[in-house]
C-alpha cells in the first residue's frame, strides 16, 4: 500500500511538472508572438513613413528639376537675345548701299 501511495504522488508529482512546463511554455510562446506583432506593426509604420518621405521627396525633387528647367531655358533665351538670334529680336544689316531689315 505505502509503495502504491508513492507511485501514486510520484505520477501526480511528475503530472503536476508537466502542467507547470507546458504553463512555462505557452507563457513563452504568447511573449513571442507579442514581441513578433509588435516588431511587424513598427515595421510596418516604418514602411509607412517611408512611403511617405519618399512622395514628398519625389515632389520635391519634381519641382527642383522644373526650376533648373527654367533657369536654363532662361540663360538660353539670354544668350539668343545677346547674339541677336532670339524669337523677338529685329536684325539690322547695313550694306554699302541699302539697310534691310529682317526678323529672326
Amino acid at each position: 500500500m505505502a509503495e502504491s501511495k508513492q507511485m501514486f504522488k510520484a505520477g501526480q508529482s511528475h503530472g503536476q511538472t508537466q502542467e507547470k512546463t507546458n504553463q512555462a511554455f505557452q507563457s513563452a510562446k504568447d511573449t513571442a508572438q507579442a514581441a513578433a506583432d509588435k516588431m511587424s506593426n513598427a515595421a510596418q509604420s516604418t514602411k509607412e513613413s517611408a512611403e511617405r518621405g519618399a512622395d514628398s521627396a519625389s515632389g520635391f525633387l519634381q519641382q527642383t528639376g522644373e526650376q533648373a528647367m527654367h533657369m536654363a531655358q532662361g540663360a538660353i533665351d539670354g544668350v539668343k537675345n545677346t547674339l541677336g538670334m532670339g524669337e523677338n529680336t529685329t536684325s539690322t544689316t547695313t550694306t554699302a548701299h541699302h539697310s534691310t531689315n529682317t526678323r529672326l
